[in-house]
């Protein structure tokens, strides 16, 4: 179902859409039980995303929008004037100057068309809230939410679905133009109701504990209309869903 914001030949996740995520411990475990899949943009090819859509799942790819990181195969293309400051807790990762456009632009742009060539259905943008943190660039609130609506703007040229990953600082702004939002430990925080603009939209929330059993969020997040899940945090394959 299309929804508003996104073309409507854009496949948009339902908001009872199930959810794996799965970032390290290749390869991907293919049989979990979940319609929707967010797996990494370069580390697999497109016959995994092929094999999945065979099993009737949705496949989402994953990018960081606003950060380097020196191990990507692209990262010789990023001209020494965009990365600042290290990403607290990730090595090798550093934000990015994103009022510098004209720049990123083309680098963006070609991540989201190997994804659309990979044939993924969404795009995860990551770290797309570069101006709350110390990105050693004097980032706006008006830079973010310039560069934000691009990237939603250029997913949808592509004919991809895309999802507003932990921004809640501009949710009002932002909701109309991102089709779906994902979260982490935002019941942990106590964060979860700055996301309700999205439900209220009738738009997918996925939301991910790292510390909280099951039992302490599940109910919750049901109330509140999110698909909501239990991982580790470096992401492989295990999971343990909201019943």
């Amino acid at each position: 179902m299309a929804r508003q914001g996104a073309p409507s030949e854009i496949r948009v996740p339902a908001t009872s859409t199930s959810w794996q995520w799965q970032l390290t411990g290749l390869p991907v475990a293919q049989t979990i039980d979940a319609t929707l899949y967010d797996i990494d943009l370069f580390d697999n090819p497109a016959s995994v995303v092929t094999s999945l859509h065979a099993r009737g799942r949705r496949v989402v790819c994953y990018m960081s929008a606003g950060t380097f990181e020196d191990w990507r195969p692209d990262a010789g293309q990023f001209p020494s004037s965009v990365p600042g400051a290290r990403v607290e807790g990730w090595a090798g990762e550093r934000w990015l100057d994103i009022r510098q456009l004209d720049i990123l632009r083309p680098l963006m742009e070609a991540r989201m068309d190997l994804c659309k060539r990979k044939g993924f259905d969404a795009i995860e943008p990551d770290n797309v809230d570069g101006y709350a943190n110390r990105s050693g660039f004097p980032l706006t609130a008006e830079d973010q939410l310039r560069y934000n609506i691009w990237l939603a703007t250029a997913a949808h040229a592509r004919g991809l679905s895309v999802g507003l990953k932990n921004y809640f600082e501009q949710v009002e702004r932002l909701v109309t133009y991102f089709d779906w939002a994902l979260a982490e430990q935002c019941f942990e925080h106590d964060e979860c109701h700055r996301l309700a603009p999205f439900i209220n939209a009738g738009k997918a929330v996925f939301e991910v504990e790292y510390n909280l059993a099951p039992a302490a969020f599940c109910g919750k997040a049901r109330a509140l209309g999110f698909s909501a899940i239990r991982k580790n945090v470096k992401l492989d394959a295990f999971r343990a869903a909201c019943p």
